[in-house]
């Protein structure tokens, strides 16, 4: 708790010293936002959610500025995160607030940038953004996520921000950015009864022929500097193409289950946070109508579960390489369709709960109409393991420069064993409505 407060601390110092040599007034602007999620096909309806979100930002100087930005959300139906919820996977200091079981509040960022010397600092509450990858995930690793709706929301809502110290220093013609994340949050799932609780065999606890599954609490990181996250990323443009080189030690968001089996007819999971290296890169260029972009990412030491009854806590170790390649054509007027491969490889062999290959498409088809005031668009997501996968239409209409409407789909197929299969009975359309102040 003391290494905790010390981080706080350390940034509501910063706050307030950038704060006494301000200029200016501040600015006051934001969004709200209501989305309907109405089951179809026999599903139950999701949510019926309102969101504000009030964004203030004050010029402190020439060289610094402050940035807050909160979020109030509502649901009238309480059943993504069905009663109270116990958001322990998140640190004390970026947890979510309720105000009964239909509201929460959270500051989502709180952040001081400043210039010292040549050096960029943002300090504070935030979001840290690397890949290049739309829908999945191979290098955008740094701030955890919250999985209440699947992977449905939007990633700039589902991410958890965290208190961050971030530097950006030029290095010749490229930029090199440092981080050092003392706060320890992780994925946030939602707990057994919500509508997206993961039921995959994948998510869950090996399964041990007569012997009854017990899961303990989670055992999480608590340290301040030795649990830190810290990271590098180096960009820069070299010979036309966009190029970054990254590299991330940090704690894998996602536990694992560790089995203990000393005691006949008993299974007893202790979940466990393990670190691991992340190393990799991107790379994108544009050749006419056509953009390729390539991210690569290992990852050292994955702990994951193992179907081996043999083996004496059921969980694994290998190095991981994942990649996706993504291709952009621009070659119609006012479109773009967008065709993804990610893949995933675990280096070694062993009786893996998932596929020791993962393989994923995406295909984006979207058109601007009337002047951009309307998109027509559909997301594919597939899975050629398990041959589940999603689809998402969606239409939406700018009725005028602060206010978006939409209308959507979220249809799902496979069997109960994929990722995207086990919510097959989750179908939803999806009404909505943005304004902006």
């Amino acid at each position: 708790m003391g290494g905790r407060c010390g981080g706080m601390a350390l940034a509501v110092g910063w706050l307030v010293a950038a704060t006494a040599s301000g200029q200016g007034l501040p600015e006051l602007s934001g969004e709200i936002e209501a989305e309907w999620g109405v089951g179809i096909g026999g599903a139950p309806s999701q949510k019926l959610e309102v969101v504000a979100l009030p964004e203030l930002r004050w010029s402190l100087g020439a060289q610094s500025r402050l940035r807050a930005v909160g979020r109030i959300r509502a649901d009238g139906y309480d059943r993504l995160e069905p009663g109270h919820p116990h958001p322990t996977e998140v640190s004390w200091q970026s947890r979510r607030g309720f105000a009964g079981d239909h509201v929460d509040f959270e500051l989502r960022e709180l952040t001081v940038e400043t210039e010292w010397g040549r050096t960029w600092l943002t300090l504070g509450k935030q979001q840290i953004v690397w890949g290049q990858a739309d829908g999945l995930k191979v290098l955008d690793l740094v701030n955890p996520q919250d999985f209440r709706e699947f992977i449905l929301d939007d990633f700039d809502d589902s991410r958890i921000p965290l208190w961050a110290l971030n530097a950006e220093v030029p290095v010749g013609e490229a930029t090199l950015q440092l981080l050092w994340i003392p706060d320890p949050s992780h994925h946030e799932f939602p707990d057994p009864g919500a509508s997206f609780a993961f039921t995959a065999p994948r998510f869950l606890p090996p399964r041990i022929p007569g012997a009854l599954p017990v899961v303990m609490e989670t055992n999480r990181p608590r340290r301040l500097f030795s649990d830190s996250d810290a990271g590098a990323r180096l960009q820069a443009f070299v010979s036309g193409f966009d190029l970054t080189l990254n590299y991330l030690y940090h704690t894998d968001d996602r536990p694992v289950f560790e089995a203990d089996r000393r005691t006949p007819g008993l299974a007893v999971f202790t979940p466990r946070y393990r670190r691991t290296h992340v190393v990799g890169g991107t790379a994108s260029s544009a050749f006419g109508d056509l953009t390729l972009r390539v991210e690569l990412g290992w990852r050292s030491d994955r702990r994951l579960s193992v179907e081996d009854p043999r083996d004496r806590d059921l969980v694994g170790r290998s190095g991981e390489i994942s990649y996706v390649l993504g291709l952009d054509w621009f070659g119609f007027r006012d479109s773009l369709i967008s065709l993804q491969v990610f893949q995933s490889w675990l280096l070694r062999e062993r009786a893996w709960l998932r596929d020791r290959v993962d393989t994923n498409l995406t295909l984006l088809l979207r058109r601007e109409l009337m002047n951009e005031r309307l998109r027509v668009e559909a997301i594919w997501l597939h899975n050629l393991n398990d041959g589940d996968g999603l689809v998402r239409p969606k239409l939406s209409f700018e009725v005028r420069d602060d206010l978006r409407v939409w209308v959507g789909f979220d249809l799902f197929y496979g069997t109960r064993r994929g990722v995207f299969g086990e919510f097959d009975d989750r179908d939803r359309a999806t009404l909505g409505m943005q304004w902006g102040f």
